[in-house]
């Protein structure tokens, strides 16, 4: 496969992408890679290199393009919680500026190079954070999404009376959920909460917990990788592109 850099213009100005597409001749499918709150960096570049390498065009977009062009922030020293906290404080501003309307107009932009550059409707896979931005994605674009994917993804059920789990009835792609055994953002009671809402709304899901597993375990470059669970994590989402957009 071949990565590179591009650059997509979007409605606030333009966002920098890493692009990843498998060496083979021919069209191929399409799927959206959601970053972490770490930012676009030299991991996310190489699970898009090893998605690709499947046969599927691979788009991984800085979601923070606002701030600055990838990489956003240096994980130099994230072992040490002293300097992992001073990180998180650099981020969640960035976090809180991805609103629904932002999230939404940028993914219009992301959707449509992707899908210039594939054939047929996009899956998502999202990773933390980014697995919020794609239920997101996925309610705003049920037409050009087939499938989503989220792994260790916190945050989907809350008391916010926006919580993502209270717009469960507007997924109509194939889900599936990885999450962590060891995630306070995503207990054991939020699971079955979220399960319940699926079930009420008619959805396809598969969810599963990732045993010993925590939040974080497929990022390479962080003290929460698991390889065990980050090898589960590419069988499942192979098994969902196979299922839902592959040739």
């Amino acid at each position: 496969m071949s990565g590179e850099t591009i650059d997509i213009q979007t409605r606030d100005g333009v966002a920098d992408a890493y692009l990843s597409r498998p060496d083979q001749p021919g069209s191929h499918p399409g799927v959206l890679l959601l970053i972490d709150a770490f930012g676009l960096r030299g991991r996310i570049a190489q699970m898009a290199d090893r998605i690709a390498a499947k046969g599927f065009v691979v788009l991984a977009p800085n979601v923070f393009y606002r701030a600055r062009r990838a990489p956003v922030f240096e994980l130099e020293g994230i072992e040490d919680p002293e300097k992992r906290g001073e990180l998180f404080q650099k981020i969640m501003p960035l976090m809180q500026e991805l609103t629904p309307e932002r999230i939404i107009s940028d993914a219009d932009a992301y959707l449509g190079k992707l899908q210039e550059l594939s054939s047929g409707p996009v899956a998502l896979t999202g990773y933390c954070m980014g697995g919020r931005l794609g239920w997101r994605i996925a309610t705003a674009y049920p037409d050009r999404v087939a499938a989503l994917g989220a792994f260790h993804t916190g945050g989907l059920v809350t008391d916010d009376p926006e919580s993502p789990h209270l717009s469960a009835g507007e997924l109509r792609q194939e889900l599936y959920f990885g999450f962590a055994d060891n995630d306070r953002s995503m207990t054991a009671e939020n699971i079955a909460t979220l399960e319940q809402a699926f079930r009420q709304a008619g959805v396809s899901y598969t969810a599963e917990v990732y045993e010993g597993a925590e939040h974080g375990y497929t990022m390479a470059d962080t003290p929460a990788y698991d390889e065990a669970a980050s090898e589960r994590h590419f069988e499942a989402l192979f098994e969902l592109l196979a299922k839902t957009v592959a040739a």
